[in-house]
């Protein structure tokens, strides 16, 4: 085992918690699981496995993950950050028990490559190789505070890059991923506004350079996307990820993720910011006394 401490946030992920927390096992000294409330079997799979489980009352990824740096009891030089329905590979892990001894202290944060799967295909083409910030040293990074499209960010020190990939592949239906892309909306749709507007205290413009490379470049890409016409911008995209990205090459399943996830899901986002934007204006106070109001989301 490693000097690692994993965290996984969880609710209703009795799917997924075994997977995920198998996968760490033989590389991570302690496991968290940060739980909010949920109402079947996570707990007691992960209490199984010889998780800790912390209930914490959920307001967003970011909160939750800072909630638990700040107030678990981690005795670790490193941190892991997991969704309950992502895994690392056994070539990751085998790569982390080789690697991470060898780093040196200025070393603070590890960038892993990323794998998508959907309907039990994995999803190559269409949005690029992916790589993330997950692996960092206790106490050298933080979670940004934006409500979608959080990364990890480094405080100090530098980063480097692993070859080995850990994945996220969702197990429930497509019932429930639609569902929960209608919530995910009204969280992307309060970020474009953010990005607009200024709603959270200028985050929008919250300096980006602690960032990995290829995470930073993505906020400025969403930023450009997020000054293009409302509508307009989810057509463009889609076509951007299906023809000149070659996802149309993933069959019925390539399909189904970019015309979901990159068109009808960005479509109802800009439904959202046009709903809102068309009761307030481009009232900040007004939006935020609405999203309170319709959403139940304090700002």
């Amino acid at each position: 085992m490693e000097d690692i401490t994993v965290i996984i946030l969880t609710y209703n992920e009795s799917k997924h918690i075994q997977r995920c927390i198998e996968s760490v096992q033989n590389i991570a000294k302690e496991i968290f699981v940060v739980d909010s409330y949920s109402q079947d079997k996570t707990v007691q799979l992960a209490e199984s496995l010889g998780a800790k489980v912390v209930q914490h009352p959920f307001d967003n990824q970011a909160k939750q993950f800072n909630w638990a740096l700040e107030n678990l009891p981690i005795q670790t030089a490193w941190v892991l950050r997991l969704d309950a329905d992502e895994y690392i590979t056994p070539e990751l892990a085998q790569e982390m028990l080789l690697k991470v001894p060898q780093l040196s202290e200025e070393i603070t944060g590890v960038i892993l490559p990323f794998r998508r799967v959907f309907l039990g295909r994995e999803i190559k083409r269409g949005t690029g190789g992916i790589k993330m910030l997950r692996l960092f040293r206790y106490r050298k990074a933080v979670c940004e505070q934006r409500w979608m499209d959080e990364h990890i960010q480094l405080l100090e020190g530098m980063s480097v890059e692993f070859d080995h990939d850990f994945a996220d592949d969702n197990l429930n239906n497509l019932s429930w991923w639609t569902q929960k892309h209608v919530a995910y909306a009204h969280r992307e749709a309060i970020d474009l506004l953010d990005m607009e507007l200024g709603l959270l205290n200028n985050s929008a413009h919250q300096d980006i350079s602690q960032l990995s490379e290829q995470a930073a470049a993505k906020r400025r890409k969403k930023l450009k996307y997020a000054r293009q016409p409302l509508f307009w911008r989810a057509f463009a995209y889609f076509l951007y990820r299906y023809i000149f990205k070659l996802g149309f090459l993933e069959g019925k399943e390539g399909f189904l993720w970019h015309f979901l996830q990159g068109w009808w899901y960005r479509t109802l986002v800009d439904a959202k910011v046009w709903e809102i934007k068309r009761a307030c204006g481009s009232d900040v106070e007004k939006i935020r006394a609405y999203i309170k109001e319709e959403y139940k989301i304090e700002l």
